[in-house]
């Protein structure tokens, strides 16, 4: 399954800390940031529970850049 998400984040680099922090999170098989249109897009690994798989998800993102959001 794949998703996308809107998100908030201020510049290119931590839009790439965003999606390394997001590919390393268990449950997702690969994720792709795009900083100009500010989305998130996520492909879960199957039977990943997407809820807790994008809590996490923005968890890792906050420990790399605390100002981040995703819109769940």
């Amino acid at each position: 399954m794949k998703k996308t998400y809107k998100i908030d984040v201020d510049c290119a680099n931590c839009a790439n800390k965003m999606e390394q922090a997001t590919k390393e999170t268990a449950g997702v098989k690969d994720a792709t940031v795009n900083f100009m249109t500010l989305k998130m897009s996520v492909e879960f690994e199957d039977g990943a529970d997407v809820d807790a798989t994008m809590k996490q998800v923005l968890k890792n993102c906050k420990k790399v850049e605390d100002d981040c959001e995703i819109f769940l």
